[in-house]
């Protein structure tokens, strides 16, 4: 079954109606995902990609069980767009779109935090967002609520993936389903400097799932995020954790790629990424390829 969505999650599509949420939709419904609903202000009572459309999140979520929202909104209004569907109790909220202003984000992380905090104290399910700037999850062979290429998910595997990176959770992906191991979930956590859901919160997920024997974490340089994993796991973690830190040989207080990817003085570096994953007895593999050795090694599984 995977983390956070499976087969019988329910999804809306927030900006379906535009050019990247009509693809994205297409390759989501191709892959089975279950898209029951789509909101574009304006365009309610219409439908598109075989979806009915909403005017508001709201509107669609008294008409459907929506389990999960995934935003294709501009960058200035992706901010009120997670709040929207934030207030209207969806449980788990995907945003893909990048270059969302940091000040935005910081107020809709806040926000999201305090309504999950109330709706867990009222026996709700809480609210979770995701990303911006990511790719979304998909648990393999069963629901993609993101941008991943159908293909590498297709089989289910073992091996659980949280990543900053897009195109190298692609790459990771491909690698394990090709030596045979494949994934359960993975998790386009981002890889702006603000974002909803960060490492040390998908690690528990993954050790309590029975759907995972080993997970593989695809850090960069920037922010505390990973030093904030390998503290988790050196304290929670019982099943094996490998890692890899993409932009080790960027030049200090260059930016390479994402906003959240930059070394300012001693915060970010690769050298207190490298020594945090030591600690917590985490290998670090130093290629992409070398990734599918470690977790065959710490599964024990023969090349």
């Amino acid at each position: 079954m995977g983390i956070l969505v499976n087969k019988d999650t329910q999804v809306l599509v927030v900006g379906i109606t535009g050019r990247e949420g009509s693809n994205h939709t297409r390759a989501m419904k191709e892959f089975g995902t279950k898209i029951v609903a789509g909101v574009t202000p304006g365009k309610g009572g219409q439908t598109h990609e075989g979806v009915p459309v909403y005017n508001s999140v709201e509107e669609a979520q008294s008409k459907h069980r929506i389990d999960t929202s995934i935003i294709f909104v501009p960058p200035a209004g992706a901010a009120d767009a997670v709040l929207e569907s934030a207030h209207a109790g969806v449980p788990l909220i995907v945003l893909i779109t990048e270059g969302v202003p940091t000040v935005d984000m910081m107020r809709a992380v806040q926000e999201v935090k305090a309504l999950d905090l109330v709706s867990r104290a009222e026996g709700g399910p809480g609210v979770r967002l995701i990303g911006g700037n990511c790719p979304g999850l998909v648990t393999s062979g069963e629901c993609k609520v993101g941008i991943m290429p159908n293909r590498i998910y297709e089989q289910q595997g073992r091996v659980g993936l949280i990543s900053r990176s897009g195109t190298l959770t692609y790459e990771a992906a491909k690698l394990l389903l090709d030596a045979g191991l494949g994934t359960s979930t993975t998790v386009g956590i981002g890889g702006d400097p603000v974002i909803g859901t960060t490492f040390a919160d998908v690690l528990p997920m993954f050790e309590a799932d029975p759907e995972t024997d080993a997970v593989v974490v695809i850090g960069e340089i920037g922010g505390a995020d990973e030093e904030a994993a390998a503290e988790y796991i050196a304290q929670n973690m019982k099943k094996p954790v490998v890692a890899f830190i993409s932009g080790r040989s960027a030049p200090k207080g260059k930016r390479m790629g994402h906003a959240g990817a930059i070394i300012m003085g001693d915060v970010g570096t690769p050298e207190s990424k490298l020594a945090a994953f030591q600690a917590a007895n985490v290998p670090v593999a130093d290629t992409m390829p070398e990734i599918v050795e470690l977790v065959k090694k710490a599964l024990n599984v023969n090349a």
